[in-house]
């Protein structure tokens, strides 16, 4: 006791806490606070999930703006079928849009990413800007000219006219993910190919496309949702009759007297496709969103 008390190290004191206790303490509140803060950004996010879900199982005299924040008096399912009714026939219109017009463009864009990044060509940094500059052209100012065009080519209303759509304004975002994920793939498999005699195609089949799912991953999820929560173009190329979700969502909240729990019921619906797919793909997502940002 003497030797320590001498040595100035007293019992008890901080002096004999391990180096790293403060660290440690400090982790720890940094930790529980990053915590509080997600939980607290989760809740505000889940609030409009929260009101959605408790007014689908209302009833006609409990769904009213005044009652949105209470839960139900007593649950009634009538609300969910009636939408189902009502949406069934369009989510399955919905399906034959999204899914052929995702894979397509996926494809194409994979194709004019490979060609822009290991294929140059005079101009091909011109072709490129061209690209994007769908990208920036806003949807509602070529809406006219799109209805003029549509009809000269002698596309159908409906789904086939959505689907050309889709195609063609999800090619600008396609390419340009696949350009830059392709940057970070050596060129030096590109060359090997070349000096085996494979041509642009070959390379493509046997090189390029086997490495590309993450990109595919990316851009598939991106053109799924787009195409699926699409309202504008879906408005003008379509109806009620030959229309995807959307418009069929809309022609159920709309009427002079709103039914609310059906409403509600059809929104949690049609968001379920696209919730599973980023439930499903979600950190596939993000790593192919990385993949290509750095290269080596």
């Amino acid at each position: 006791m003497a030797t320590s008390i001498i040595d100035g190290a007293i019992p008890g004191s901080t002096d004999e806490l391990p180096a790293g206790a403060p660290n440690k303490g400090r982790r720890r509140i940094n930790r529980t606070l990053k915590y509080a803060l997600l939980l607290f950004f989760v809740i505000v996010i889940l609030i409009p999930a929260y009101v959605l879900f408790i007014t689908s199982f209302k009833g006609p005299s409990d769904a009213d703006p005044s009652r949105a924040w209470l839960m139900p008096q007593s649950w009634e399912t009538a609300g969910w079928a009636k939408a189902w009714t009502t949406l069934a026939p369009a989510l399955g219109r919905t399906f034959l849009l999204v899914i052929p017009a995702a894979i397509i463009s996926a494809t194409l864009g994979s194709i004019n990413g490979y060609v822009l990044s290991k294929w140059r060509f005079p101009g091909a940094n011109v072709v490129f800007t061209l690209i994007l500059f769908g990208m920036f052209i806003p949807y509602q100012a070529v809406m006219i000219p799109l209805t003029q065009l549509m009809s000269n080519l002698g596309v159908p209303q409906g789904i086939p006219s959505l689907l050309l759509l889709h195609i063609v304004y999800g090619l600008p975002i396609c390419t340009l993910i696949f350009r830059n994920y392709y940057e970070s793939v050596p060129s030096e498999l590109i060359e090997a190919a070349r000096m085996d005699g494979a041509g642009i195609l070959r390379t493509y089949a046997s090189v390029i496309f086997p490495v590309s799912a993450p990109g595919f991953v990316v851009v598939l999820i991106w053109q799924f949702t787009s195409a699926w929560n699409d309202y504008l173009f879906a408005a003008f190329f379509s109806s009620g009759r030959n229309g995807p979700v959307t418009i069929a969502l809309s022609f159920l909240a709309g009427g002079q007297l709103t039914d609310y729990a059906a409403s509600m019921a059809g929104a949690l619906i049609a968001s379920v496709p696209t919730l599973i797919v980023y439930i499903l793909l979600g950190k596939y997502f993000v790593g192919g969103l990385m993949s290509g940002s750095v290269k080596g």
